[in-house]
């Protein structure tokens, strides 16, 4: 379990969650403690640039889709380090909201 299993399970139920995440590495898009709220997305309408609750290689991140290849998703932070591919099974929401 990870920090954000219980944000996932909410989300594959379907409900929309809040919560605050720690750490800088979206600094610049996302500021540690700001307010992020996430909703279930539909996979085949993300882009380049959505930020999603993901999970690459066990570990639980809110980062930036930075590529797309077919059915695979690139994941990395706002300062340029690459987390890994994932399939759209690894994504469970999308933020659609960041406030103080």
């Amino acid at each position: 379990m990870g920090w954000a299993s219980g944000y996932i399970e909410k989300l594959r139920m379907g409900e929309t969650v809040s919560f605050r995440p720690r750490g800088n590495s979206m600094s610049g898009k996302i500021e540690s403690g700001q307010l992020c709220t996430v909703m279930p997305v539909d996979t085949s309408t993300l882009k380049v640039g959505d930020i999603v609750l993901c999970k690459v290689s066990g570990s639980e991140y809110l980062h930036l889709i930075k590529a797309i290849q077919g059915p695979r998703f690139q994941i990395g932070n706002n300062r340029g380090r690459i987390n890994g591919w994932i399939s759209a099974g690894g994504i469970f929401g999308k933020c659609v909201r960041v406030e103080t």
